[in-house]
């Protein structure tokens, strides 16, 4: 394949060119890396290298301006800004940035495209006040702003060029502008013999009448890439521009257009790919390139990127035998991993009130960009602190109370956590402190740190040049200024890669592949919205005025990015489309129009397929687990401690559950408590009335006496709210409404029981919170099994036994209804709390604590108007049935055959653990 560059310099050698005399303008500086790969094998003796610059660099020289970048451009017109504005007018520069960077890129377009400022500001003026035009002659505050700010940005114009120039700098569309202005200067003293123009497009106005002036002057060419297609079609978007040059341009009147070719219709097999989101695009893409990498096709492939987030998820889809890609796109700023910790440590200074929230901390401090700082050969101080507050329920902390915690971490911790909130001048030279002190840990780590490294350089020189302008401008008046500031930045600047230019995979952009060809070319993002990008509004210039100034409207945007998409398959042999099938809101939608008008032409083979995620079979048998003599050696262990209704229910329930707490030791998530757990709320209302009731113990409860707990409600139950919910805030939010709920509980239920008293029962009370235990040892049983549990309160009403158990929750009557036997050991849901009050009454009959018969009962604080609601046992479903609701020995009988059959089955080395749903 030859490519464009090697084709234009034969045909220069052809017309006799000395190549050493010409200067070569290219779009961009990558073309020129190719540009002198195609001289080197051309020439066979030395020679002088030919001047190469980008069209850029030539016009900055033209114009004699230094360019700013772009924050370097904000910052500069908010000095102006705040210079020429009334001090009452003034916005901060937060607000400011919103418009001030759309305006910008208006005063960029105008510019480069040389469009008189006050007519077309004039203009805007006009129209702005014909839309708000109103019979009312008093105008809303904000309609006189909004009218006013349009009047305004004709003046800011003015002055910001006038400001700029005074010092020599320069926006790009006030440089190209410039130029035109020094371009009769430039004519007159260039020693250039031979300006050669190659590979462009879509020239801005100022562009086009530098090349006209040279083109004038015979000390220039032009050598457009144009297919002869697209040339001569009278409407296909990729000769949209140069039909125009070579129509409009006084020059082609007696000139030929150079370099018309015709190799786009040369026939091309078109590879064109659908596939499910972005993951499987990339997927997909670096199984492609797996494949040519097996057959040696990588050294003259480009992966264009339409898309250029999809950059780092390129890069890691890569396979492992690919050594050599050259990255000639940016990687955005937004995506370094950097970028997401400094916007963390944002948040945390600017909504931090003295101290910090917990989950701001551990976002910081969990971080793993800032592990060199805090890991040690022996321990890792961050990962200890958001132990400690997770264990200790610590809801925020201060510095200081930080530095409590791990003082060996002092000084990264300063580094960190030191309050800056109303110091935006502090909180800079903190984050500078902090870059140097991450590049000293991350130098000392030594091995594979360069591109972490290469980050915080970046990082540190942009707050460096915020630090500087602000000591010139004093722009920055706020943290929260600043973290705007560095967002916006974020948006507009990129980390460039550095690399061996000409070796192996080429990764880019679709602006980056301009004047370069390739035998295989692989687009991904091939989606109408991202390939051409369609109407994106970034501008106060409405549409109509756009083209009544000649200004490029998205049209124009989208004939680029055509042109530039075709020459990528002019000399190309083999082309990779990639598009995703199910793109999400915002982020492209159908297969790009590009993609319907290849399928449409004659000219190549297009074969297309669309890709299906590979979904196997998932098997729908549930875990299981086996009995191995190590598990048999732990349960009998258990079964030595004891076994509570709790985890016997927690086996009924899930074997599987039961297996991973009770004989692997697994612990539930144990996330920090930042509002209080119904475990929590619960022991707090057990904990308050059994300090309440302890003094009743062995004697009949007493009005008078319930009436006195009445006031040390409040107290008490704060009291175990400060123990159980450690430093918990309870005096807000949803945890305020906790603690009212657990006063008024307990409220409710004294007055309950006081009621009750008052009716003639009496209730005699025998033990609150009462451990027991009992052995089971039977031939049924290979081992002992000791049961054991603690009952909430065991009582005589009017001489009935009754052991009650406490709810939080909601309990209902038929909760506690038992008719058959076989599903309490079976059915969790339905059965938990009638196995739960038998297993207390079996183990109280098992150790001969308590005689028969009894009643076994429930308070539930969600429906206390029930009362105790007792266990019964049916004999039938429905109505009519029988019900029993003392607990006798032929009762307990019957329960503990059930007993009997579910410890047979958790013990038997046959039974494995298998899964229920749950």
């Amino acid at each position: 394949m030859d490519s464009f560059i090697f084709e234009i310099l034969n045909k220069l050698v052809a017309e006799r060119y000395v190549i050493s005399e010409l200067t070569f303008v290219l779009p961009n500086k990558r073309a020129g890396v190719f540009l002198k790969q195609e001289l080197a094998k051309q020439v066979n003796s030395p020679v002088f290298l030919p001047e190469i610059i980008s069209v850029e660099d030539f016009v900055v020289e033209v114009s004699q301006l230094k360019q700013l970048n772009n924050l370097e451009v904000l910052l500069e017109f908010y000095a102006l800004y705040t210079s020429i504005t009334p001090k009452q007018e003034l916005e901060s520069f937060d607000r400011f940035s919103k418009w001030a960077t759309i305006v910008l890129q208006d005063f960029n377009e105008i510019d480069r495209h040389l469009v008189d400022p006050v007519k077309i500001f004039n203009y805007l003026s006009a129209i702005q006040e014909i839309n708000h035009w109103s019979l009312d002659p008093s105008p809303t505050k904000m309609i006189r702003g909004y009218l006013k700010f349009w009047k305004q940005v004709s003046r800011y114009y003015a002055a910001f060029s006038e400001y700029l120039l005074n010092q020599g700098l320069g926006y790009q569309g006030l440089i190209y502008k410039n130029a035109i202005n020094n371009l009769e200067t430039y004519l007159q003293s260039t020693k250039r013999k031979k300006h050669i123009f190659i590979g462009f497009n879509a020239l801005n106005a100022a562009e086009s009448r530098i090349i006209q002036a040279l083109l004038h002057h015979q000390i220039a060419e032009v050598f457009w890439d144009a297919d002869k297609l697209f040339l001569e079609s009278p409407y296909h978007d990729a000769g949209l521009f140069m039909r125009r040059y070579k129509k409009e341009w006084p020059y082609y009147k007696s000139n030929p257009f150079n370099s018309i070719t015709t190799h786009y219709t040369t026939p091309k097999t078109i590879h064109i790919t659908g596939a499910p989101k972005q993951i499987s695009q990339v997927k997909y893409v670096g199984e492609l390139i797996s494949a040519l990498y097996t057959q040696h096709k990588l050294e003259n492939t480009a992966l264009v990127l339409a898309d250029e987030n999809l950059l780092l998820p390129i890069l890691s889809a890569l396979p492992s035998e690919v050594k050599s890609a050259n990255i000639t796109m940016g990687l955005p700023l937004a995506q370094v991993p950097l970028a997401s910790f400094i916007d963390q440590w944002f948040k945390l200074q600017i909504t931090a009130s003295g101290r910090y929230y917990h989950k701001d901390i551990i976002g910081v401090l969990g971080h793993p960009f800032l592990a060199p700082l805090f890991q040690t050969n022996q321990d890792n101080h961050s990962q200890n602190i958001i132990n400690n507050i997770r264990r200790d329920n610590l809801m925020a902390l201060s510095c200081e109370e930080l530095l409590a915690l791990a003082p060996e971490a002092e000084s990264p911790l300063r580094l960190l956590f030191e309050p800056c909130r109303a110091n935006p001048k502090a909180a800079i030279q903190q984050l500078l402190r902090l870059f140097l002190e991450l590049k000293k840990q991350y130098n000392d780590k030594g091995v594979n740190n360069t591109l972490y490294l290469e980050y915080i350089y970046r990082f540190s020189a942009l707050f460096q040049q915020i630090e500087n302008y602000d000591a010139v401008h004093n722009i920055v008046d706020s943290i929260t200024t600043l973290q705007h500031l560095f967002k916006d930045v974020l948006t507009k600047e990129t980390l460039d890669f550095k690399g061996q230019p000409l070796n192996g995979l080429q990764i880019m952009g679709m602006l980056e592949s301009r004047v370069l060809d390739f035998e295989t070319v692989i687009i991904v993002s091939v989606n109408e919205g991202i390939l051409p990008a369609g109407k994106t509004k970034n501008s106060f210039i409405p549409f109509d005025v756009k083209i009544e100034n000649n200004l490029p409207t998205y049209k124009e945007k989208d004939a680029v990015y055509t042109y530039h998409f075709y020459r990528l398959l002019h000399r190309a042999k083999a082309v990779h489309l990639v598009y995703n099938t199910e793109p999400e809101v915002l982020k492209g939608s159908e297969p790009s129009r590009f993609i319907a008008q290849l399928e449409l032409e004659d000219h190549h083979q297009c074969r297309h397929q669309i890709l299906t995620p590979k979904v196997p079979k998932i098997s729908t048998s549930p875990l299981l687990v086996k009995k191995t003599k190590p598990i048999l050696e732990s349960l009998q262990a258990l079964a030595e401690r004891g076994l509570s209704p709790s985890s016997l229910g927690q086996y009924i329930r899930n074997p599987i559950d039961f297996y991973n707490q009770k004989i692997l030791g697994l612990k539930e998530n144990n996330d920090l408590e930042e509002t209080i757990k119904a475990t929590t709320f619960g022991s707090v209302v057990h904990y308050t009335l059994e300090a309440f009731y302890k003094p009743f113990v062995g004697q009949r409860l007493d009005i008078e006496k319930l009436l006195e707990l009445k006031p040390k409600i409040e107290p008490t139950v704060r009291q175990f709210f400060k123990e159980l919910y450690k430093k918990g805030d309870i005096t807000r939010g949803k945890n305020l409404i906790s603690f009212e709920i657990a006063k008024r509980y307990i409220s409710n239920f004294i007055d309950y029981e006081i009621e009750f008293l008052k009716k003639g029962h009496i209730v005699q009370l025998k033990a609150l919170e009462a451990p027991i235990n009992a052995t089971l040892d039977s031939s049924e049983l290979a081992f002992p099994v000791c049961l054991r549990g603690n009952i909430d309160r065991i009582d005589t009403c009017d001489g009935t036994l009754r052991i009650l158990d406490y709810k939080t929750s909601k309990v209902n009557q038929t909760d506690l209804n038992l008719v058959d036997w076989a599903p309490l050991i079976e059915d969790y849901k339905a059965h938990n709390k009638s196995f739960q009050l038998l297993m207390y009454a079996y183990i109280l009959h098992k150790s001969n604590a308590l005689p028969l018969p009894l009643e076994a009962g429930i308070y539930s604080f969600k429906n206390l108007n029930a009362g105790v609601i007792k266990f019964t046992k049916k004999d039938k479903p429905g109505r009519g049935a029988h019900k029993q609701t003392q607990i006798t020995p032929k009762l307990l009988e019957a329960f503990e055959a059930q007993l009997k059959q579910l410890l047979s089955t958790l013990f038997d080395v046959d039974e494995d653990f298998i899964e229920k749903k749950v």
